[in-house]
């Protein structure tokens, strides 16, 4: 079995247990409604015809439609995709959303492809699954490996089957009916959680040192979120390398060097750090927002941070996460801490039925008062419970999906 649907299930029973469900309602929310599994073929520029495999997994519509990213990821296979889906049931449960999980991805590498298979194999993945997706019934939006450009022709192959439809996906350009705020959302989440759990322990967030693993969309945009707000960024590593400096790193220097040198890896005035290191670094925040899966029984045990915001999707594995707890780290879940890009999807989404656009400025007082009044209700529940905050999370979300469930009925 994947690792990952493992710990999620490994999660969810132990929330399960503290809300006593039976076990029919714990196979009731655990089993997906719907996996959709399609051939995408498409012919290459130099003539040959490639097959590619498509999925879309459809977790749980009990609280509205479902909603999840859409990967271009060599890794993508069935279990990746519904243990992600699954993720999202919950995660949307957490920050309240009127939506239930779902998530999909095509197995490729889409730095392989031109910009124009890219569309090709956008528009033939949307051929196969146009009838089960839609506004009212999943809506996917951008995750690894696709991007606002990918979302455009989606919407524009779903349109030519269903008319004007620009709710039919989220992450869009916004020339073309996206949100503002959109790109920034994650790690502007990720930012306001982490303000918000050093605000719980009195501990401020100007001069808190941090350490990010990732300096992707995520990564980068919470750490210009934290730079505005005067923590000290101190290590940073992505596919290129890593940089130290102990007195801070200036991220607006930063954001322009990786955008010409293509990663953050030997920028002037720092020294040079492993991925290894920045994991170990003596630092008050410890973020990973690049892939699942870095902290695990072998590294937990030399994190030195106090607390450790899970922006990647399950950073942290279960055997990890029992080290943290024991070492008194607060780990923020990822169904939590990263639950702002779902965020300002949704605003999209609201905009869209509405054909009504908001500023940027509406779009970041109403996602920050989302992710504030999210992690007050976990914290609450987390101390009411005598819980660890991913423990109450999972209570939290799950709670709110089996509620919803038996109210509506089978």
């Amino acid at each position: 079995m994947h690792d990952s649907l493992t710990s999620q299930q490994a999660y969810f029973h132990q929330a399960a247990d503290i809300l006593n469900l039976s076990q029919n309602m714990r196979v009731l929310l655990l089993t997906p409604q719907r996996e959709i599994k399609v051939q995408v073929a498409i012919e290459r520029d130099n003539g040959e015809i490639a097959t590619y495999v498509g999925y879309r997994v459809q977790h749980d519509k009990s609280r509205g439609p479902m909603k999840g990213g859409l990967r271009y990821h060599p890794a993508v296979d069935a279990a990746e995709v519904l243990t992600l889906a699954t993720l999202m049931t919950w995660k949307t449960a957490v920050v309240n959303l009127p939506y239930g999980g779902a998530k999909g991805g095509i197995s490729v590498d889409p730095r392989t492809l031109s910009a124009g298979e890219l569309e090709r194999i956008t528009r033939k993945f949307v051929d196969e699954i146009h009838d089960m997706v839609g506004p009212d019934k999943d809506i996917p939006a951008p995750d690894m490996g696709t991007n606002a450009q990918v979302m455009a022709w989606f919407n524009n192959q779903y349109e030519k089957f269903h008319g004007h439809q620009p709710a039919c996906v989220t992450g869009k350009p916004v020339e073309l009916h996206g949100s503002e705020g959109r790109e920034e959302a994650t790690g502007r989440g990720v930012g306001t959680i982490t303000a918000a759990t050093l605000a719980e322990h009195r501990q401020p967030i100007k001069g808190a040192k941090i350490a990010l693993q990732g300096f992707g969309n995520v990564g980068s945009f919470a750490a210009r979120y934290l730079y505005e707000q005067r923590a000290k960024i101190v290590g940073l590593t992505d596919m290129t390398g890593g940089i130290w400096n102990p007195e801070g790193i200036a991220i607006p220097e930063l954001l322009d060097y990786a955008k010409t040198a293509g990663g953050v890896a030997d920028f002037p005035g720092c020294d040079s750090l492993t991925n290894e290191e920045l994991l170990a670094a003596d630092v008050d925040v410890l973020i990973p927002a690049a892939l699942g899966g870095v902290l695990t029984a072998a590294n937990a045990k030399s994190v030195r941070a106090k607390y450790l915001i899970e922006a990647a999707n399950g950073p942290v594995m279960p055997d990890a996460d029992e080290i943290l707890l024991a070492k008194n780290v607060v780990v923020v879940p990822d169904i939590l801490a990263n639950a702002g890009g779902v965020t300002v999807s949704y605003f999209e989404w609201v905009q869209n039925r509405q054909h009504f656009k908001w500023d940027l400025t509406h779009v970041r007082s109403q996602l920050d008062k989302i992710m504030a009044d999210s992690f007050q209700r976990v914290w609450q529940l987390a101390q009411e419970k005598k819980v660890p905050l991913r423990t109450a999370a999972y209570v939290l979300g799950i709670g709110r999906v089996a509620r919803a469930t038996t109210l509506g009925g089978i």
